[in-house]
C-alpha cells in the first residue's frame, strides 16, 4: 500500500477536510479576511497548507508543529506569491514580456524559484495567463498581454523556470497557473467583474495559454474570482472537470482565490456556505483558500447529501500527492539547507531583464543616447528618485532599500555630468506638492529627464481605472517643462498603456519603462546612455484614447471596413488605428526589410515551412530587431482575424550589416477551431506577413497554399 493509501485509510473526516484548508499567515493578504490562531489551526489538522509565510525561522516553526503535534505528521505546504521575483525583484510581467526571450522569462522565473524554496516556500501563485485587451483592467501588469500565442510561450518558459527538471528538487516550486479563465476580459475592464463571450472566442483566445502550462506540467491551477456567462469559475464544472481535468488532462491540484468559495454566496449561486461548499467541491476545486467554506460547509454539506466522501477523498489524494512530489513527506526542511544564492549575479541578470524590457517608443532629433560629454540633466517627476514604485505589484519580499532609482543610476551612470533632482509635482491629487522650483531646473538644464506615470499601487489587483491619462497633475506639469523647449526624454512608469498622444507628439523620445525591479534605475541608465541598446517591444496594442478600448492586433475583418465613406466602421473624432502597434519599438539602428520567401509554397500538413526574411541595419549603431511573423486567411469557412502572430525571431545587425532571418513555421501552427470548434488546418492560400510589429501598411508577405 502506497503511503497516501495508508494514510487516507486512517484519516478522520475532519483530517481529511483540514488537508483542504489553506490559510493567511496575516500579512500581505490579498482579501477581506485574515488568520487570527494559524499556529493552533495546525496543531488541530484545520489547515493543511498555509500563504505568505516566507523565511526559515517562521515556515520552520509551523513545519515543526505540524510533523511534531499533530496525529499524523502530514507537512505543511507554504505557498506564496513570487510573481516577478521573489527578494530580488525582476520586471513586471507586462515588461518582461516585451523581452519577446522566452531564454530570460525561463531564466528570471529560476532565479526566483531558487530564492523562494531558501526561504521555505514550496508553491508561488504565478504565472498569470489572463490574455487582456483592455488597459483599464489593473491586472494587465501581471500578465503578458494580449496575445494567446505569447502568453502561451510564457506559460511553458515560468513552468519551466519554476519547477525546473524535477519538483522534488530542492530549489523547485510548484507554479500555480491562474487565473482560470477569461479573468482578464472582465466587462469594463473592472476587476472581478463578469465575463460573457463565445466559446470561440474562449477557445481560441483564451484557453490556449493553460492548454500550454498543461504541455509543460505544471502542478496547480486557480479559478478566477470571476464568472463567465453567469457561472463563477470556482464553481464551474465543466471547465474545471471538462474541459482542465478532461480535455487537457490535467492531474494536479486546483487551489481557489483568496476567499472564492465564500464568494459564491455572494455571486448568487449559493445559499449558504454548505452549498458554497459542495459547488466547489464538486467542480473539482481542491483546496479552499482563506474562507473556511470546507472546514465549515464541508460537514453540512455531507450531512444534506450535497457531496460525497468520495469526492473529498479524491481531493485529498491530489493534495497529498503534490506534497509527495515536493518531497516534502521525504524531508520536509529541504529547501531549507539550500546554499546562500549569489547575490551580485542575481542582480547583474535583474539589471539585464530590466534592460531588455524598456521599450523606445518615439525618438526624434538624435537625443538619445545622451551625448558623451559633460552636460547639465534636469531629473524631474514623482517617479525619478521612487524606490518603491520601481518594484511594481506583487513584489515579493524584495525591499525599496535594495532597489535603485531613476535618479540613482543617472547619477552612478554620469559622474561626469551635474544631474538636478526636483520631483515637481506628486503622482496624483492626494500627493500633490506643487511644481515648486523643478521649473528653474528644467530651464538651467541641457536636457530634461521627465519620469512620470503611475505609482505602482495603481496597477495591479483592485487597481482598474476608467482613464488612461496621466494622474494627478502631472499633465499640467508635463506640458509646462515641455513649453521650456529643452531637449526632454519622458520616461512612462506603469503596469498599463497610458493614452497620452500630446506627450509622444511634443517630447523628442518617449520610453516605456514600466516598473522595472530592483535594478531599474540601473538598467534605465544603460539604455540612455548607450552602454545598452533598447531592444524590447510592446506586447500589447497602445491605443490613442480609452474610447478605444478594446483594441488589439487580432481584430476580425469587418463587412463595412472604416473608410472615407460615411457608413464604415469607424468613429467620427478619432482613427481606428492605434498609437502604437502590437509589437512596436524602436532601437538605435534602422532595420529596412527588403525581401521575404517561404518553402514549400504548396504544402501539405505534417510540413514545416521555411521562411526567409532579408533585413539590412541602414543605421548609425549595432541593434537587434524582434521579427513577428503573422498569418492571414483571406478565405475561411470562419472569418479570420486580420493578423494572427504565429512566430517571432531575433536578429542583431551591426551598422551597414545585412543579414537573413530564418523562421521554422510547422502548417499545424496555422489550425484554428473550425465550425464544430474543433481546431484543423483549413486547406487552402494563406498570407505570411512579416516585419518589426503588426502594423499591416508596412508587412511584407509571402502567399502559401496548403493542400487538403
Amino acid at each position: 500500500m502506497s503511503r497516501i493509501d495508508s494514510l487516507l485509510a486512517v484519516m478522520t473526516i475532519e483530517e481529511k477536510i483540514g488537508q483542504l484548508a489553506m490559510l493567511a499567515a496575516g500579512f500581505s493578504v490579498t482579501g477581506p479576511v485574515l488568520a487570527t490562531d494559524v499556529e493552533e489551526s495546525v496543531r488541530q489538522g484545520r489547515a493543511g497548507s498555509l500563504l505568505n509565510l516566507y523565511g526559515q525561522d517562521a515556515t520552520n516553526r509551523l513545519q515543526r508543529i505540524a510533523l511534531e503535534e499533530t496525529r499524523l505528521k502530514i507537512p505543511i505546504l507554504f505557498g506564496f506569491d513570487v510573481v516577478h521575483g521573489h527578494r530580488t525583484v525582476f520586471p513586471i510581467p507586462l515588461a518582461e514580456t516585451a523581452s519577446f526571450d522566452p531564454a530570460l522569462w525561463e531564466r528570471t522565473a529560476r532565479i526566483a524559484a531558487s530564492e523562494a524554496a531558501a526561504d521555505g516556500i514550496a508553491l508561488t501563485f504565478a504565472p498569470m495567463l489572463d490574455v487582456s485587451r483592455d488597459p483599464r483592467w489593473g491586472r494587465m501588469a501581471e500578465g503578458a498581454g494580449e496575445d494567446p500565442l505569447v502568453t502561451s510561450l510564457v506559460a511553458e518558459a515560468k513552468v519551466r523556470g519554476f519547477q525546473g527538471a524535477s519538483l522534488g528538487a530542492r530549489d523547485a516550486v510548484a507554479a500555480t497557473v491562474k487565473h482560470f479563465v477569461a479573468y482578464g476580459a472582465a466587462v469594463a475592464g473592472r476587476d472581478y467583474a463578469s465575463t460573457d463571450m463565445s466559446e470561440r472566442t474562449l477557445r481560441e483566445v483564451y484557453l490556449p495559454p493553460f492548454e500550454a502550462s498543461m504541455r509543460a506540467g505544471a502542478a496547480a491551477v486557480m479559478p478566477a474570482f470571476s464568472d463567465l456567462s453567469g457561472v463563477p469559475m470556482t464553481a464551474n464544472g465543466p471547465l474545471l472537470n471538462g474541459w482542465l481535468r478532461g480535455e487537457a488532462g490535467f492531474e494536479g491540484v486546483v487551489i481557489s482565490d483568496y476567499n472564492a468559495i465564500a464568494e459564491l454566496v455572494v455571486h448568487g449561486v449559493a445559499a449558504d456556505l454548505g452549498e458554497a461548499a459542495a459547488q466547489a467541491l464538486n467542480a473539482g476545486v481542491d483546496i479552499d483558500m482563506m474562507s473556511n467554506a470546507y472546514v465549515e460547509g464541508l460537514p453540512v454539506a455531507l450531512e444534506r447529501g450535497l457531496v460525497a466522501v468520495e469526492a473529498i477523498d479524491t481531493a485529498v489524494r491530489r493534495v497529498l500527492t503534490l506534497k509527495e512530489r515536493l518531497g516534502l513527506f521525504d524531508d520536509p526542511f529541504r529547501r531549507d539547507s539550500m546554499q546562500p544564492v549569489d547575490r551580485p549575479r542575481l542582480r547583474e541578470a535583474a539589471r539585464e531583464a530590466a534592460r531588455r524590457s524598456i521599450v523606445l517608443l518615439t525618438h526624434r532629433n538624435d537625443v538619445l543616447p545622451l551625448k558623451a560629454e559633460p552636460m547639465r540633466i534636469a531629473v524631474l517627476g514623482p517617479l525619478a528618485d521612487a524606490a518603491t514604485d520601481m518594484m511594481g505589484s506583487w513584489s515579493g519580499a524584495g525591499e525599496a532599500k535594495d532597489t535603485v532609482t531613476i535618479l540613482t543610476g543617472l547619477r552612478e551612470a554620469r559622474p561626469d555630468s551635474e544631474v538636478r533632482y526636483a520631483r515637481g509635482v506628486g503622482v496624483d491629487r492626494e500627493d500633490e506638492i506643487g511644481p515648486g522650483n523643478a521649473i528653474e531646473v528644467a530651464r538651467a538644464s541641457d536636457i530634461v529627464i521627465l519620469c512620470l506615470g503611475e505609482s505602482r499601487d495603481m496597477s495591479g489587483e483592485a487597481a482598474s481605472r476608467s482613464g488612461l491619462d496621466l494622474p494627478g497633475d502631472q499633465a499640467n506639469f508635463a506640458r509646462s517643462v515641455l513649453a521650456l523647449g529643452r531637449p526632454t526624454i519622458v520616461l512612462l512608469s506603469s503596469g498599463r498603456p497610458l493614452a497620452v498622444p500630446w506627450l509622444f507628439e511634443r517630447a523628442d523620445a518617449v520610453l516605456a519603462t514600466w516598473f522595472c525591479g530592483s535594478e531599474a534605475g540601473h538598467a534605465i541608465a544603460d539604455i540612455l546612455t548607450g552602454r545598452a541598446s533598447p531592444t524590447a517591444s510592446l506586447p500589447v496594442t497602445w491605443p490613442r484614447s480609452v474610447g478605444q478600448v478594446p483594441i488589439f492586433l487580432g481584430e476580425r475583418p469587418s463587412g463595412r471596413p472604416a473608410s472615407d465613406q460615411h457608413y464604415t466602421s469607424k468613429y467620427q473624432d478619432l482613427p481606428t488605428t492605434p498609437l502604437f502597434p502590437f509589437g512596436h519599438g524602436l532601437t538605435y539602428g534602422r532595420f529596412i526589410y527588403s525581401a521575404v520567401q517561404a518553402e514549400p509554397r504548396n504544402a501539405k500538413r505534417g510540413d514545416t515551412i521555411v521562411l526567409s526574411i532579408d533585413v539590412e541595419n541602414q543605421g548609425a549603431r549595432e541593434a537587434e530587431e524582434t521579427i513577428f511573423v503573422f498569418s492571414r486567411k483571406p478565405v475561411a469557412r470562419v472569418a479570420r482575424p486580420l493578423l494572427e502572430l504565429k512566430a517571432f525571431t531575433k536578429l542583431f545587425l551591426r551598422p551597414g550589416e545585412k543579414g537573413r532571418a530564418v523562421v521554422m513555421l510547422p502548417v499545424e501552427a496555422l489550425r484554428f477551431p473550425g465550425l464544430d470548434l474543433k481546431p484543423a488546418v483549413e486547406p487552402g492560400e494563406y498570407d505570411l506577413l512579416v516585419g518589426g510589429s503588426a502594423d499591416r501598411s508596412t508587412l511584407m508577405s509571402a502567399r502559401v497554399t496548403i493542400e487538403a
